[in-house]
């Protein structure tokens, strides 16, 4: 098939990061070493909080449900570099790849939204201890995570419907490692005004910009509260407990900002593919490193479950 000039096709071509066999080696050794500790890290995360009772609180309930959005968030972009590289093939049917950027943007929009509500979490615990366990029970916990899950995927619905209605195609060469809405977007000769004003109203603002804001509101209320604590060592003490949140968020935002936020006119795909690599492998490996080093109650679980999966054989 010619890749120019392509009006219709079954199917895309993903290129991938290069056609070097020595650098395709290397990068698949660095994926699937990040995708297996990344998968590692997060259903340890996710296992301890559902067996040990110790973690059955609030925040290690949004926690693992983030965990369970990390792993999807990484299967789902950096499969294709994996079994590319096994099987050799890279293509990609035209349905597959827009239920994958469906899936992407839902999962990422999922994200967000569970990250605003774990800033909540910290605010009523920073802001209004003693009425923590109150506001903050397994009722409201579990409305806010369906919440998020539902949005999410809802968002994505008109996305995808969208995609599904471009059938002119400049090429059907994808410059990327998996199927983005960027890339597809900019190969698409077909009316494109309803996609580009849905994601600028709804993408953007709202699954984007509505959630920094209430998480950058939360976390105002925070500092001032922090600040106000008379000792240095409260002070140290509130912060811990928000400060590994706010790293993972910071990471977050900052790797969609590059990926998607830059001017059109300064974005090449051949750049934007390896922010798309920080966002779909670095980040999912730093929450359970961040949550795991830094957290004295998930270390100590940890211990608990070694010591207990030693003693059970000498039983």
């Amino acid at each position: 098939m010619d890749h120019r000039n392509v009006s219709t096709t079954s199917y895309f071509i993903i290129t991938g990061f290069s056609e070097e066999p020595l650098w395709q080696f290397f990068v698949f050794l660095l994926v699937l070493l990040v995708y297996l500790v990344s998968l590692g890290g997060n259903v340890t995360i996710f296992l301890l909080v559902c067996l040990d009772h110790h973690l059955h609180t609030p925040m290690y309930f949004f926690l693992a449900n983030l965990s369970i959005l990390d792993i999807s968030c990484s299967t789902i972009t950096l499969h294709k570099i994996l079994i590319s590289f096994i099987s050799g093939v890279n293509t990609v049917p035209v349905f597959e790849c827009v239920v994958q950027i469906f899936a992407f943007l839902s999962l990422t929009c999922d994200e967000l939204l569970l990250l605003t509500a774990m800033s909540y979490d910290r605010y009523v615990a920073i802001c209004n201890p003693l009425h923590y366990h109150s506001v903050m029970n397994f009722k409201l916990c579990a409305l806010l995570s369906f919440v998020c899950w539902v949005c999410g995927f809802l968002e994505g619905i008109p996305t995808f419907l969208g995609l599904l209605k471009l059938t002119c195609y400049e090429s059907n060469k994808i410059d990327h490692f998996f199927c983005d809405i960027v890339p597809v977007l900019k190969l698409s000769c077909s009316d494109k005004s309803f996609l580009q004003l849905y994601i600028l109203t709804v993408g953007v603002s709202i699954c984007g910009f509505t959630p920094f804001a209430l998480t950058f509101t939360s976390y105002i209320f925070i500092i001032a509260a922090v600040l106000s604590i008379r000792s240095s060592g409260g002070r140290r003490k509130a912060f811990y407990t928000c400060s590994s949140h706010l790293t993972v968020v910071v990471c977050l935002y900052t790797s969609l900002v590059f990926q998607y936020l830059r001017p059109t006119s300064s974005i090449h795909l051949g750049s934007n593919k390896y922010f798309s690599l920080l966002n779909a492998a670095a980040v999912p490996i730093l929450n359970p490193m961040i949550y795991s080093l830094k957290n004295k109650d998930v270390k100590a679980a940890i211990g608990r479950r070694t010591r207990f999966a030693v003693v059970l054989p000498n039983a």
